[in-house]
């Protein structure tokens, strides 16, 4: 497998809606859980490397030794709960940047996997944080747009 280059704000396929998929991203896949456990990040969509498919990959739990990786395809929402929290957010497209950002605290959704399977699930908790943060990723949307304009300068300045 290959270690993928993470692309860094402000290059604009971060900003860019990715397309849905209709062909084999299995070693695409492979790829991009190799390169997000060497990052090492918890969850890596398909534009921070550059290509933009609707597809992320996560694994929420191997930093504690459970390994449990997944991979998203055509992912959408299907339900977010009305309870919020707030939580922190780094990225790996914002190298040493951690914001403070409000989300649902639980969401449905639905994708394929690599078999072509609908699967469905509810997310609840940092899994929820996670499916929500590499979703917006495939809708070109960044953690930064999620930030007041002061905070948001902020965060920019400290990228540059």
């Amino acid at each position: 497998m290959a270690i993928l280059p993470i692309i860094c704000w402000p290059d604009s396929r971060l900003t860019t809606v990715s397309s849905e998929i209709n062909g084999d991203v299995s070693a695409l896949a492979a790829d991009m859980l190799d390169t997000m456990y060497t990052a090492p990040g918890r969850g890596l969509a398909a534009p921070q490397v550059g290509v933009l498919l609707r597809l992320f990959v996560m694994d929420c739990t191997w930093k504690e030794g459970i390994y449990a990786p997944r991979v998203l395809i055509n992912p959408e929402v299907l339900w977010v709960s009305p309870e919020t929290e707030m939580g922190p957010e780094g990225c790996l497209s914002l190298p040493g940047i951690t914001s403070q950002i409000l989300r649902p605290a639980s969401v449905r959704m639905r994708w394929l996997d690599l078999n072509g399977i609908i699967c469905e699930e509810t997310f609840i908790g940092f899994a929820a944080i996670c499916v929500q943060h590499e979703l917006d990723h495939l809708n070109g949307v960044l953690t930064l747009d999620h930030l007041d304009p002061a905070d948001r300068a902020l965060a920019e300045s400290a990228l540059r």
